[in-house]
């Protein structure tokens, strides 16, 4: 059996190509992730979490090119903001493309987005050469995971990698701001 906890970014991208769902760092909290783009990968991740879909997901990536299929065409002030505040720890809710996911916006017209300083997470996509589902490690309405370990502990064998690096220094999930009008969501 091939092994489920490492540091080889390389393996964790073996398995988002093949569909699978995987655990790596972020800024604050542990991630699970997948291919935007499978929508069985999406499903399961759903289920694994007992999240509802209309919730949509935020998509990281390790620059904002990444995120361009995903997003319309934006204002200058809003590029402005994120020129502003990427990379870094703070995701923002966009207009997204026509071609978005509605299992990654929810259906509905925005998409959560985020260009991670954080190092791992950042080489994760530079290296898959695509933007990412980042959700929280955690059931729904549970608390995040910190370490790869409380990863294992909570998910056992229902993901197929563990990226067992550090998280950043955060203290909880990134802020979310509408890209629209500027408030802070969370």
């Amino acid at each position: 059996m091939k092994e489920r906890i490492g540091r080889d970014i390389s393996a964790a991208c073996q398995h988002l190509k093949a569909g699978g769902i995987i655990a790596y760092p972020t800024e604050g909290v542990f991630g699970l992730g997948c291919d935007p783009n499978n929508e069985r990968a999406i499903e399961s991740l759903l289920n694994i979490k007992h999240r509802d879909i209309a919730k949509g997901f935020i998509l990281i990536a390790s620059d904002q090119s990444q995120l361009s299929p995903f997003i319309a065409q934006l204002s200058t002030d809003i590029e402005t903001k994120l020129h502003n505040s990427w990379p870094g720890p703070v995701t923002w809710i966009l207009p997204c493309s026509s071609t978005a996911p509605d299992g990654v916006t929810g259906g509905k017209p925005t998409i959560a987005t985020r260009v991670t300083a954080h190092k791992i997470a950042s080489s994760l996509c530079a290296e898959y050469q695509s933007a990412i589902i980042s959700t929280s490690a955690n059931i729904s309405g549970k608390p995040a995971c910190t370490t790869a370990q409380q990863v294992d502990e909570i998910f056992s064998h229902r993901i197929d990698y563990i990226l067992d690096h550090e998280v950043g220094t955060l203290k909880g999930p990134t802020p979310i701001f509408d890209g629209l009008t500027g408030d802070q969501l969370r």
